[in-house]
């Protein structure tokens, strides 16, 4: 039986229609996770270059400098996006490595966050990972513009009032 779509409500306006922040007063800390990923496909002779060099580039090593980045943008989301609530991280976990496969010429950009709060962590994975992104393709432009953050996507969240994701279809199987 078909699950029955909840009525839209967009939680970041008032009763006017005007942007307000959330009120996350009454809520409960509990244990937020949310894992988010980033795809840039670059043009194989990029991507035969950065495997041969130990991913250098002129620049530095792209995927430690893309990992660092992406940390420091996780961390300052509250910063970057307008209605997001400051806070302090326990976990900020960026991986990077090239797809297996045929499409040996796509990076992915996994970024996994935790906290114990009352708001969830989404936009801090989502932020990690699109940054990291971003520098991968700052340090490769040398090489070729002819680089695409492809997607950018939330994998999982939990710990708040709807979880996604794995995390969601492990819950709702038991």
């Amino acid at each position: 039986m078909p699950r029955r779509a909840r009525s839209a409500r967009l939680t970041h306006l008032d009763a006017r229609s005007r942007p307000t922040m959330v009120n996350v007063g009454a809520k409960l800390v509990t244990h937020r996770i949310a894992e988010a990923e980033a795809r840039v496909r670059v043009p194989p002779a990029v991507a035969r270059a950065l495997r041969r060099s130990g991913h250098r580039t002129r620049k530095g090593p792209v995927f430690d400098t893309a990992i660092v980045a992406g940390v420091m943008a996780a961390k300052r989301t509250s910063e970057l996006i307008p209605f997001c609530h400051p806070l302090a991280l326990e976990q900020c976990r960026i991986d990077i490595g090239f797809a297996p496969g045929a499409s040996a010429a796509v990076i992915v950009v996994r970024c996994r966050v935790e906290v114990r709060h009352k708001t969830g962590v989404e936009m801090e994975a989502l932020t990690g990972a699109t940054v990291a992104a971003l520098t991968i393709y700052d340090m490769c432009k040398a090489l070729s513009h002819d680089i695409r953050i492809a997607s950018v996507r939330l994998l999982s969240k939990s710990g708040g009032k709807r979880a996604v994701g794995a995390r969601a279809r492990a819950s709702r199987a038991a």
